[in-house]
């Protein structure tokens, strides 16, 4: 593996002190070994200069195959967008989840996220595509009750399955993604924590996305999800619940006693109008960890991870009429620090610290959008100015994805083109 130098940027290291430094950055063997100024020399140097380098981004929920179905459920009752939705996701190809996998990749790669947690099932077809892309790659099998299933056999097994194919890849983490207390019973939920806790794999499961699920399971258990879930003791900190939008404090902290995380979503949210806003400042009061996630095409169109930090940081201060509730600062640490931290890896990403994975992304510190650019406004233009179209080099693991705007591993073209094309097919299928 190549060594890379980047030489004289303006380094958002989101280390412990949240330094920002003017200097350089060494990668060898594919982690972070020096960082400030240095007179090292490197296999590859990237100039750097007046540019901006931070942490690549942590996506933690997201359905990547589903790039293919981008606006084909659009400005629907929510109730049409899932009969939409679920008929499309009935005549899916393996060869179109691989074409909406790498589409996907492509986004995130330009847009500077790193790592990204997917839910979905064929797992196996889209670790190829993230293989192919370089990027890492949290693939939590989509795991349910086999009578609301479409998947052949039991999710359960088959999600066991890919994970015994792909453990111990350095950039694909096999994880378990529970779609929710609608289709999964009490045996499910603890099957899979059993299965989880001896492999150590991450438990991904979305939770109170709208108020209908809230109710409907409440008149059915008598308790709301979070705490049915805390009662058969399936909680507990390889946890990461995705939304979180229907929250009690007696549910936030339940999360916060077992060191849960959440992935909040606010633009699939808003998008879908299910009401309900993720009580994100009483979370952080309560030491849970909070990462961002765009969840997938059908329900955000977008997987611009800069974008989503800042309809959070706004969406938080409108719905509390306080500026001050979720800052800037707050914002980068959800998509980089805590978004580690929610797959079990802070030790390792994040942040540029020495001996973690060189997972980076250099931003134009010239374009005009993130100018005037000085240390003491340099997170807020990162969250509050900057979008995909400012990401310049993506690098994961020591790898160069996209250098200077050109993407090294996919062909973009002939991805896009094959994209259309499956697209197509697949709308033809339904009519």
């Amino acid at each position: 593996m190549k060594s890379i130098l980047i030489k004289g940027a303006w380094i958002v290291t989101q280390n412990r002190e949240r330094a920002i430094i003017k200097g350089d950055v060494l990668i060898e063997k594919g982690r972070i070994s020096q960082v400030g100024r240095t007179r090292s020399s490197a296999d590859e140097i990237v100039d750097a200069a007046g540019d901006i380098v931070m942490p690549g981004m942590v996506n933690a929920h997201t359905h990547v195959a589903m790039t293919l179905m981008k606006g084909v459920a659009d400005d629907m009752p929510f109730s049409d967008f899932l009969d939409r939705v679920f008929a499309l996701d009935a005549k899916r190809t393996e060869e179109d989840i691989g074409l909406g996998a790498r589409l996907g990749c492509l986004e995130m790669i330009r847009g500077g996220t790193t790592t990204f947690v997917d839910m979905y099932y064929s797992e196996d077809v889209i670790a190829k595509g993230v293989e192919e892309a370089g990027l890492r790659g949290v693939l939590c099998w989509a795991v349910l009750d086999q009578q609301f299933t479409t998947q052949t056999g039991d999710p359960l097994e088959n999600c066991k399955r890919f994970h015994q194919k792909f453990k111990g890849k350095e950039k694909i983490l096999p994880g378990i993604g529970l779609q929710g207390v609608y289709v999964c019973s009490q045996e499910t939920f603890l099957g899979a924590k059993e299965y989880s806790q001896k492999n150590g794999l991450l438990l991904h499961f979305h939770l109170s996305e709208t108020r209908k699920e809230v109710y409907d399971h409440k008149a059915k258990t008598g308790q709301r999800p979070g705490e049915w879930l805390e009662g058969i003791g399936f909680l507990d900190q390889n946890c990461l619940a995705a939304h979180a939008a229907w929250l009690t404090m007696n549910e936030v902290s339940a999360l916060a006693r077992v060191k849960a995380s959440i992935a909040t979503c606010p633009v699939s949210n808003m998008k879908l109008a299910t009401g309900g806003v993720a009580p994100i400042p009483e979370m952080l009061k309560a030491s849970v960890n909070v990462s961002i996630g765009t969840d997938g095409s059908t329900t955000n169109n977008s997987l611009d991870m800069l974008q989503e930090m800042k309809t959070l940081a706004l969406l938080q201060k409108a719905n509390r009429w306080d500026p001050t509730v979720v800052t800037a600062q707050q914002a980068l640490d959800f998509a980089t620090v805590n978004g580690a931290r929610a797959i079990g890896m802070g030790d390792k990403l994040g942040s540029i610290d020495v001996g973690k994975r060189a997972d980076l992304v250099i931003l134009d510190g010239k374009a005009p959008n993130l100018r005037p650019l000085r240390p003491d406004n340099m997170i807020s233009n990162i969250v509050y100015s900057s979008n995909a179209g400012n990401v310049k080099t993506t690098i994961c693991g020591g790898d160069i994805l996209m250098r200077d705007r050109r993407v090294l591993t996919l062909d973009e073209e002939e991805i896009a083109s094959k994209a259309e094309s499956a697209a197509e097919e697949l709308l033809n299928n339904i009519k």
